[in-house]
């Protein structure tokens, strides 16, 4: 994940809070009031409430045994990505590897306790569908949006916030950061050392996003970034760094990296990304380290 240090823009006012079971930071040029603070968590807790598998009262969880429920507004955004990631990475990337999340013990009530590896359905496109109205399950399936949601809940925030408030803006969710108007310096935390960083990004006016192996992990090698052709944690990657435009975007790609197919598409995204592999090599884009992507690895 991240590690942030400020340089650009001197102190400017900020507002710490923990939601959907991350640290957010938004920083403004002038302070939010009570009532723009309490439209972003309903704007939060909103989407929360479509997305999350961990919810009872969730859109996911209700179409868990199949079925329609009324189309949640970031659905087609969301599911246009996931066929750009189940393309490029030959079926590792799916929507429905809640299944598989679930068989390792990450599930709604954080057993950890592990099964069986489950992979995900094969076929997502045939269970999952969309019209003007509906979001159906053709059988019972279980969504996990964790490749690109928290990026996309990153965006709709900073996105209605532009609405409201002039100046410097960056908002930070657990290290999804994108920031406008301003630049920030932010530290790419060492996956396996968290008290150190492999290199520092300035970003400006577009979004930074990371994955690492060492974050939601528990158990004997077991963490969130799964297979989903074999339900099994991957093995050959540590972390993911990715810079795009869109905080949706850079969190897809981040994903991505983790496995072959994952370059390609961040290059025809124009995404520019590291990664550590687990035997501690870094790889980067052509375009990290450049006027294109500001940014020094310590490598």
């Amino acid at each position: 994940m991240s590690d942030e240090a400020r340089v650009a823009g001197g102190p400017r006012p900020g507002w710490r809070f923990e939601a959907i079971g991350t640290q957010w930071a938004i920083d403004t040029h002038e302070p939010l009031t009570d009532d723009e603070r309490a439209a972003v968590l309903v704007m939060i807790d909103e989407f929360d409430r479509e997305w999350s598998r961990f919810r009872e009262d969730s859109t996911v969880s209700a179409l868990a045994s199949g079925g329609s429920r009324p189309l949640p507004a970031d659905a087609e955004a969301m599911f246009v990505i996931y066929a750009d990631l189940d393309a490029a990475t030959g079926g590792a990337v799916n929507p429905l590897v809640g299944v598989s999340l679930e068989a390792l013990g990450y599930d709604r009530s954080y057993s950890l306790r592990q099964s069986a590896p489950v992979n995900a359905p094969a076929d997502w496109r045939r269970v999952v569908s969309i019209d003007d109205r509906a979001l159906t399950l053709s059988q019972p399936a279980l969504i996990d949006v964790g490749a690109i949601g928290k990026g996309r809940l990153v965006d709709l925030v900073l996105d209605h916030l532009e609405g409201q408030k002039q100046g410097a803006l960056t908002v930070d969710a657990g290290g999804d950061v994108r920031c406008s108007g301003v630049r920030e310096r932010i530290g790419l935390e060492h996956p396996y050392d968290p008290t150190r960083i492999i290199g520092v990004v300035d970003l400006e006016d577009a979004a930074l996003c990371a994955s690492a192996t060492n974050r939601r992990a528990w158990g004997d090698g077991l963490h969130h970034v799964l297979d989903a052709r074999t339900g099994v944690p991957v093995r050959t990657v540590a972390a993911t760094w990715a810079v795009a435009p869109t905080a949706m975007v850079a969190d897809a790609a981040a994903t991505a990296l983790f496995f072959e197919g994952g370059a390609e598409l961040a290059y025809r995204w124009g995404v520019e990304w590291v990664r550590m592999t687990t035997v501690g090599r870094v790889e980067w884009s052509p375009g990290f380290g450049t006027e294109r992507c500001r940014a020094e690895l310590f490598t």
